[in-house]
């Protein structure tokens, strides 16, 4: 992995199989998995976790804390508000039903996309396998059940929409 282009604090954890774009910036304690991709000009805070395979496109805004699993497709001019959560299971369990540790391999990676220009508010969660359209706002705290709408607003949980975006 060539850094020389990207900014990345000491106590960050990037994968050397990870691709990092030019400009990109990730700071203290944040974590980058292996084969995840982040495009140019991103900032991705404190404490972020990007999951195997996660791909980011450019100009996205991660912050503090936010966790995004595999699975999970982010295009270009994204925000990621702090706290927020883009699973990747609909069905986690951590012992079979014969009490026998899940391993990897023995469960399902649901697939979320987020389109360009959505935004995803603080402490918002995204179940697994939905799409976020192109400037769709998911607000403060909004637990998103559905696919979301183009330019639509949605708040609450489970998350409702609210009318535009803008």
């Amino acid at each position: 992995m060539d850094t020389r282009l990207a900014l990345i604090h000491e106590t960050a954890d990037v994968d050397e199989t990870a691709t990092i774009g030019a400009g990109t910036q990730i700071w203290n304690y944040a974590q980058v998995r292996e084969g995840a991709v982040i495009g140019a000009n991103c900032n991705i805070g404190s404490g972020v976790y990007i999951g195997v395979g996660v791909h980011i496109g450019d100009n996205c805004k991660i912050l503090n804390n936010a966790c995004i699993f595999e699975g999970a497709i982010v295009d270009d001019g994204v925000f990621i508000g702090p706290g927020c959560v883009i699973g990747n299971d609909k069905y986690p369990r951590a012992v079979d039903s014969d009490g026998k540790q899940v391993e990897p391999g023995e469960w399902r990676v649901w697939h979320t996309h987020i389109h360009s220009g959505a935004s995803l508010g603080a402490n918002s969660t995204v179940i697994p396998g939905l799409t976020v359209a192109a400037g769709a706002e998911i607000g403060a705290g909004a637990v998103l059940t559905k696919d979301a709408l183009p330019y639509t607003l949605y708040v609450g949980n489970p998350a409702k929409e609210m009318g535009n975006a803008y």
